[in-house]
């Protein structure tokens, strides 16, 4: 179902397994000199995991096109992401003085010689020039040209039951650019991207809830049904809105305004003003001004069927309604992606950091880690540390498939929520009860069990494992600094002896049995296109809350950016800014119940009926101080408040 999802991104490099990135890389430093090829820089990472000499099906026919960014380093690799970890540390004296977009640029951006030296490199070897950006430069030409340029030869190899094409060893540099290339992707082909023009699809067909609901948690027991967990259940919320939330997590007097928050998705929603505005006006949110909300869209979309686009506009429709209900004053903009496609979605980060379009910046999209390549890995970090220079902070959804496992078999986090440049939000379940009040969370973790045929049981209670908040050890990514001394061995050093990033940092409401309300235009059945409303989670939904209170808090500290949030959210860890979500918080099982309508609108088609368990995440769990579901937990009444400059006294 849709609304359990945060949405995935098409890799544009899809490997099965992934060597280990060493630590240099995974700070975006150039590699060493190659030893096997003198005069050469190595560009670590450029050859997949999957082109096995297995695999190998020979090599790729001189004459075949191809298509490539050659990412440039800029002139101070190392210096990027020492000064982007010391501005954001706040025990480090240079904690946020950021830097202008322009002195970003001028700092660490590529020279206009080392732009020149790759451009006349790539054309010497026979490559045609098709495009110049700050970050890349992009080319194309046939395969005995990328040959020469890259020092490779490109062979052909099975994966599944296709054939793409890769290095058959790791492409290279020559080393008198003196590592002005960071990296460069396209060199393999998995999988194939389409490049016809497309316009944007109608919306998604409708999803409604059935009830009966519940108007907050526990209002409305479930007294005819079987009973779980010893005890009578009550039925799922109908969807909280903005009020609850920020009640829920210590929004006290502060509306976010002045804050910019930036919102990355692929394609756009047509109908994103009028649904956002006939949503606030039905929940008491603030109306949307001229300043609320701006898209910043690319000039063509493309892959439109490939990426689902229409799926997307629910994606983006839950990240600006969640953020305008807990931060109604803050200035929103959407930059949407021309396709679900790796390269394009980092042309928006991009174009976020390039302009400083925000200071919060939410992401309700990722892939697993399997599937992250190194070389799009230090492409990431490199705009993730250029954004944390300026004072931006990125948010990414830790998934919504707890391990893993039951999705690909595998244990395994979602990436780029594992890049150690950025915020892994987390998800939980929430109870917010009468009057507003915090009841308690769960981590979100949902198992399902359906109503018997003669309704007096739950058949095969509590049932199997629906989905759950994404988190676990990372096996690329080193442990990071502000990790350390909070994070647990037992977790950190689950996959090697030196200590992994570990995911999520913090979190909040995810459970869609314990969802947001959010209003859409979506197609109904008799093929009209109306506005209607939902409840929905994931933790695409705890992204843009978590977002959201980011702003409150940049309000609180007087407007000055909080910047890359990790080290001052670990700086506050086990003081009262936190609720510390554990599965159990009320020492017995938790469940509610749900009904649906079997064909997802109404009731022609009979309803379905099961109990959701809250607390079951995969091989997760939520336990007393930090964990792998939650982080360091949800904001409490004191996270806010945390960030209200403290006036310093001075005894005489």
């Amino acid at each position: 179902m849709r609304s359990n999802r945060a949405t995935k991104r098409a890799g544009v490099s899809m490997a099965a397994t992934l060597p280990m990135i060493a630590g240099a890389l995974a700070l975006g430093i150039p590699a060493a000199h190659a030893a096997d090829s003198p005069g050469r820089d190595t560009l670590a990472g450029t050859k997949p995991a999957w082109a096995t000499a297995k695999a190998d099906k020979g090599a790729t026919s001189d004459s075949s096109q191809v298509s490539a960014r050659v990412y440039l380093a800029g002139r101070d690799a190392s210096g990027l992401a020492a000064y982007a970890k010391s501005v954001s540390d706040p025990s480090s004296a240079l904690y946020g003085k950021y830097l202008s977009a322009a002195q970003v640029q001028q700092r660490f951006g590529a020279t206009t010689a080392q732009v020149t030296a790759v451009k006349s490199w790539l054309k010497s070897a026979g490559l045609k020039v098709t495009g110049t950006t700050q970050h890349y430069v992009t080319v194309s030409g046939d395969v005995a040209a990328v040959e020469k340029a890259f020092s490779t030869s490109l062979h052909n190899y099975s994966k599944g039951s296709k054939t793409y094409r890769a290095p058959s060893k790791t492409a290279s540099a020559p080393d008198s650019l003196n590592g002005a290339v960071l990296t460069v992707t396209g060199l393999d082909n998995a999988p194939h991207t389409a490049s016809h023009e497309d316009t944007l699809p109608g919306p998604d067909t409708v999803f409604k809830n059935s009830g009966p609901f519940s108007s907050y948690y526990g209002s409305n027991i479930a007294t005819t049904l079987p009973s779980a967990y010893g005890q009578k259940i009550p039925y799922a919320v109908q969807g909280y809105t903005g009020k609850q939330l920020r009640a829920a997590y210590g929004a006290g007097k502060y509306t976010g305004k002045g804050v910019r928050v930036a919102i990355t998705d692929a394609y756009a929603s047509p109908t994103i003003a009028y649904d956002g505005a006939t949503y606030a006006k039905a929940h008491g949110d603030a109306k949307y001004t001229t300043s609320t909300l701006k898209q910043v869209l690319p000039s063509e979309y493309t892959k439109t069927e490939e990426c689902g686009a229409a799926g997307w506009y629910g994606e983006e429709t839950l990240d600006v309604e969640a953020v305008h209900a807990v931060a109604p004053d803050a200035n929103i903009t959407y930059v949407g992606a021309a396709s679900c496609y790796d390269d394009d979605l980092l042309d928006s980060l991009s174009k976020v950091v390039d302009n400083h379009l925000a200071d919060i910046v939410s992401n309700s999209w990722g892939d697993i880690e399997a599937n992250q390549t190194p070389d799009l890995a230090a492409a990431y970090d490199q705009v993730f540390q250029l954004g944390a220079v300026e004072g931006i902070g990125f948010y990414f959804s830790s998934g919504d498939n707890g391990d893993e496992v039951a999705n690909t078999k595998v244990k395994q986090v979602d990436t780029p929520a594992n890049s150690a440049w950025v915020t892994a939000v987390g998800g939980t379940s929430l109870a917010v009860g009468k009057g507003d009040k915090y009841l308690w969370e769960t981590g979100w973790g949902t198992e399902k069990a359906s109503l018997s045929a003669d309704g007096k049981s739950w058949t095969s209670f509590p049932g199997a494992f629906t989905s759950g908040a994404g988190g676990g050890t990372s096996k690329t990514v080193a442990e990071p600094f502000y990790q350390k001394g909070v994070v647990p061995d037992a977790l950190a050093k689950a996959n090697s002896a030196a200590g992994n990033r570990v995911v999520p940092d913090i979190s909040a409401i995810a459970d869609p049995n314990t969802g947001f309300k959010v209003g859409q235009t979506q197609t109904f059945p008799d093929g009209s296109e109306q506005y209607s409303e939902y409840r929905i989670g994931g933790t695409s939904l705890a992204s843009p809350v978590i977002a959201a209170v980011q702003a409150l808090a940049q309000e609180a500290r007087g407007g000055k950016a909080i910047g890359f949030a990790n080290p001052s959210i670990y700086s506050k860890y086990g003081t009262k800014a936190y609720h510390d979500v554990t599965d159990n918080p009320t020492g017995s099982g938790l469940a509610v119940a749900r009904v649906d309508f079997a064909n997802s609108f109404d009731a022609s088609e009979g309803l379905l009926t099961s109990v959701r368990s809250l607390g079951k995440d995969s091989s997760l769990s939520a336990v007393k101080g930090y964990d792998d579901v939650t982080g360091v937990g949800t904001p409490a009444d004191g996270y806010v408040a945390s960030y209200v400059p403290q006036k310093s006294h001075h005894k005489h």
